[in-house]
């Protein structure tokens, strides 16, 4: 709609358009946007309406040259609403006064009083619905010959195990986490022997689909207490918690949560609207990271450093005999204030410092405590297993730095906490990185499947040289990776820059490091070098 207003695309989903040629445009949108949603506040406002609200609001905010006054507006508008998901026939996810909208990682994104979330995949402005459903002919029909709706249950000793194939979308929490319990593609699926009684509470608590139940007692558990929220996961389902109610979405699966699902997100799912997991089948997939993600994003975000400080406060902290005394009084959200602290300090949003005071704060909850040696080094022991249990990644890289700031950081709260000491007041909460500049993909795992060799076709004799044509294509990728805390072998600046050392590790088969280069890919760094290292 913008773009038939203007004539140009909008730059993004949250970047203000405002400019003098876009005034008159933003101030009719506004005018639009506000008279749709005093229409949209009416009871039992169609789909049609909604989606159209959702549109319009969308883009009088990227107009606005305060987008939040305009959100505040807008939200003032159709506060009488319920918070509520409608699932439009065959179109978006209608989702009216949301609470909490984060990506994977946890990042908050912008909720507008109404939105309208893409569901058949094919949006070009994830998770925002453009319209493709329309032009896809999307069907949101269950398909008839889906895993039958069925809730099973499988006594053991202490807890029994409820679960619904029917209503799985395949995420792994539970096989990944507890596979002695949850055997994926074994029959029966469920060995609620298994496993210890807190385990299996915690990996059912855990599934984002709803699909796991377990009883105890005959009597089935209450589900979590949660805020509302949803969760744009990475790859697949939106992930709804909090009993955010679901309009339209058809009957429910036998044993469903209302408390927490997962919404089909690649447009392909078998039980529609709920997800079924087909996205793994149908290669739907966000964009990928960056060359150098941050800490935050390799580890998997707020989700993934949360779920680690759970592990870590509910299954090793009460049973440690040092640790336990020593966090016996602590608040029961102190694992989401460590989470935003680690959040922050690898990169994430600032929630810390947001939400919890900041460095100032952190100081003064360790102020006078005189923490000793052995409390710390069992409390980074410790973290580190949860960090296991919690599926952190493994990679070499990550836990060197993971590792190095658990160290660092434990040894400065002992520092901070002995009486008498005086920590530097009003710092920043520190930024922490990869050791050495050595991230993922740096370095080529001994593991990995040989890389296919591209043939380079070599200058000849008589050939003047250029950086471009000849140098740059006898560098692998993979040789450009390993050396990327120096240089870059790609950049001609930098090549010139180091060309002497580098014909020297070259001459002397150390570079690169999985084997010498031949004598002649040799002899035309050389020649390129006495030719004053061309471009």
């Amino acid at each position: 709609m913008y773009t038939a207003l203007t004539g140009h695309p909008p730059a993004s989903p949250d970047s203000p358009l405002a400019t003098d040629e876009n005034e008159e445009i933003g101030s009719a949108l506004w005018q639009l946007a506000s008279d749709l949603t005093r229409l949209r506040a009416t009871p039992d406002a169609p789909p049609g309406v909604q989606e159209a609200t959702a549109a319009l609001q969308h883009l009088a905010v990227l107009a606005a040259e305060d987008p939040d006054a305009r959100v505040s507006e807008l939200a003032a508008l159709q506060s009488e609403l319920d918070s509520c998901i409608q699932v439009a026939p065959d179109g978006p996810y209608l989702v009216t006064n949301p609470v909490t909208i984060t990506n994977w990682l946890g990042e908050p994104l912008r909720a507008l009083p109404q939105m309208a979330l893409c569901r058949c995949g094919a949006s070009e402005t994830k998770p925002l619905c453009d319209g493709s459903h329309s032009r896809i002919e999307f069907n949101g029909d269950k398909n008839s010959q889906r895993v039958p709706d069925q809730r099973d249950s499988y006594e053991g000793t202490a807890v029994t195990v409820l679960d619904n194939r029917g209503l799985c979308a395949h995420s792994g929490f539970c096989t990944d986490r507890l596979p002695t319990v949850f055997r994926a593609g074994e029959d029966p699926f469920v060995a609620p022997s298994g496993g210890r009684q807190d385990e299996i509470e915690r990996a059912v608590r855990a599934c984002p689909s709803g699909a796991l139940g377990y009883a105890v007692d005959g009597m089935d558990a209450a589900p979590p207490r949660r805020g509302p929220a949803i969760e744009v996961s990475k790859d697949g389902p939106y992930r709804v918690t909090g009993g955010i109610p679901l309009v339209d979405g058809g009957p429910r699966n036998a044993g469903a949560s209302s408390e927490h699902y997962s919404l089909c997100r690649c447009g392909h799912s078998q039980n529609k609207p709920f997800c079924s997991g087909m996205h793994y089948y149908a290669g739907f997939s966000d964009p990928a990271l960056s060359d150098e993600p941050t800490l935050f994003e390799w580890a998997g975000g707020l989700p993934a450093l949360t779920r680690m400080t759970q592990y870590f406060y509910t299954k090793y902290v009460p049973s440690d005999p040092l640790l336990g005394p020593l966090f016996a009084r602590m608040s029961p959200d102190h694992p989401e204030r460590v989470a935003a602290w680690l959040a922050e300090t690898f990169g994430g949003p600032k929630l810390y410092t947001e939400q919890y005071g900041g460095y100032d704060h952190m100081v003064a909850e360790h102020a006078g405590k005189a923490l000793t040696e052995e409390w710390r080094a069992r409390w980074a022991q410790l973290i580190t297993r949860a960090a296991d249990d919690a599926g952190l990644p493994t990679d070499p890289e990550f836990r060197a730095a993971f590792v190095s700031y658990i160290e660092w950081g434990s040894r400065i709260a002992v520092e901070n906490s002995q009486p008498g000491a005086t920590p530097p007041p009003h710092m920043p909460i520190p930024r922490w990185w990869w050791v050495c500049n050595a991230t993922p993909g740096a370095r080529i795992s001994a593991l990995a499947a040989p890389e296919p060799e591209s043939a380079v076709a070599l200058p000849t004799p008589e050939s003047p040289l250029s950086f471009a044509r000849d140098i740059k294509p006898l560098f692998r990728e993979r040789d450009r990776k390993s050396m990327s805390f120096a240089f870059d072998l790609w950049s001609h600046a930098d090549v010139a820059t180091h060309a002497e050392a580098i014909l020297h590790r070259l001459e002397q088969g150390s570079m690169p490091c999985d084997g010498a280069w031949p004598a002649d890919r040799v002899e035309v760094f050389a020649r390129w070098i006495a030719a004053d290292t061309p471009e």
